[in-house]
């Protein structure tokens, strides 16, 4: 037995080769052609494995991978790597091409990203990488506003990239026009980064969500308020009362009339510095009027005794119930023997011997032109509205009332 272990492994290693070479424990021409064919056969089989085999470099999206492969094109790589490819992906070399050790193959993937440009959505397919390669494909400014950084990546399905692009915008406000070139998406976004602040009753001409167009007019009204007060009279009224003690037609003025006044305030709305409407907030009488008072005389002229007999005859005018009878009757029994239709011709008329003026002036004109013409009826009206204002002075035989 061998102590020492290569020793050993000397004699494993002569063992293996005389079974190699040998048949029977003889040398064997035959057995070792023979084996030098397998041998060369493994050989030749392990150089064409070891030549087909190649590295290549694989890009997905920018995911960058070494594969090991066996395959031949571009197409057969690729299915060996598991990636999945799609009509409209596009992928460099063509899925044709050859592929040598070394190669390098790029596979965009064709992505449905959802673009809202200047507020207008719709649906890209692209094969960019990122969202800088689909702005480039859109052929938009690429001083464009995105919601998402250039340099982030696309997925397949999902993303989602605003795109606002450069606008003029003209704006007008306190009393100035500026032009501004904007990427703002709405109106409120442009008056906040030109600096214009607004009030809370300011008014715009465009709505502050309104989305910005190119070349649009955005102008800016300051709305204030303030209160006004004015002075305005008020109209006195007129109070007619008739008269008979004065003439018809004419007029006297027992009180003279005095506008009022009130005090009115105001609300004012005012637009860029105009008044724009106005509301009233309080009406106060600071001075009542003074009703004007006119007296209207309806006491008929008299007329001259031929004018008052040219006229003629009775009105037929009825006369109130006589009072007393038995003093007239007295009294016109001295003034004209009691004959109630007399006419001396002397200027006096009737039993109680009117003048026309008397007659005329106390109302008689009602009845007739003058007092003959008049019934007792008539004639006793008449001469009780004198008496109750003169008693019986006028009648010159008022003595007899008490005979």
């Amino acid at each position: 037995m061998c102590v020492f272990p290569r020793a050993r492994m000397a004699q494993k290693l002569r063992a293996i080769v005389v079974n190699f070479f040998t048949s029977d424990g003889k040398f064997s021409f035959i057995k070792v052609g023979t084996q030098l064919v397998v041998l060369s056969a493994l050989v030749l089989g392990l150089v064409a494995f070891v030549g087909s085999n190649k590295t290549v470099t694989l890009n997905v999206d920018g995911k960058v991978s070494s594969v090991q492969t066996f395959g031949g094109t571009v197409e057969q790589v690729v299915k060996s790597a598991n990636v999945e490819l799609h009509p409209a992906d596009r992928v460099s070399p063509a899925l044709g091409a050859s592929v040598e050790n070394g190669s390098v193959i790029n596979v965009n993937m064709a992505k449905a990203v959802k673009v809202s440009l200047d507020g207008a959505e719709k649906t890209v397919s692209t094969t960019a990488q990122d969202v800088g390669g689909l702005v480039t494909q859109l052929g938009v400014a690429s001083s464009s506003e995105l919601s998402v950084p250039k340099d982030a990546q696309l997925a397949v399905d999902g993303s989602f990239v605003a795109i606002s692009t450069p606008k003029t915008v003209s704006i007008i406000a306190d009393g100035k026009a500026r032009k501004t070139t904007t990427t703002a998406a709405n109106v409120g976004e442009v008056l906040k980064d030109a600096g214009i602040r607004l009030a809370s009753a300011d008014r715009t001409s465009q709505p502050a969500h309104a989305p910005v167009v190119n070349n649009m007019v955005v102008k800016v009204s300051r709305v204030s308020g303030k209160t006004a007060t004015v002075t305005e009279d008020i109209a006195f009224q007129t109070l007619t009362t008739d008269s008979a003690t004065l003439p018809k037609g004419e007029e006297k003025v027992t009180q003279e009339g005095v506008a009022g006044e009130t005090t009115l305030t105001y609300k004012l709305v005012l637009v860029d510095g105009r008044e724009a409407s106005r509301t009233l907030v309080s009406k106060t009488t600071t001075r009542e009027p003074v009703t004007e008072k006119i007296t209207v005389g309806t006491k008929e002229a008299p007329k001259p005794a031929a004018a008052a007999e040219a006229d003629g005859g009775n009105t037929g005018a009825a006369a109130p119930a006589m009072m007393n009878v038995g003093m007239w009757d007295k009294i016109a029994q001295c003034e004209s023997g009691g004959n109630w239709s007399i006419n001396s011709g002397n200027g006096y008329y009737g039993g109680l011997q009117f003048d026309v003026q008397t007659w005329i002036g106390a109302g008689g004109g009602a009845y007739a032109p003058n007092a003959s013409q008049a019934s007792k009826a008539q004639q006793i009206d008449i001469a009780n509205r004198i008496y109750a204002e003169r008693g019986l002075q006028p009648w010159g035989c008022g003595w007899a009332a008490s005979s």
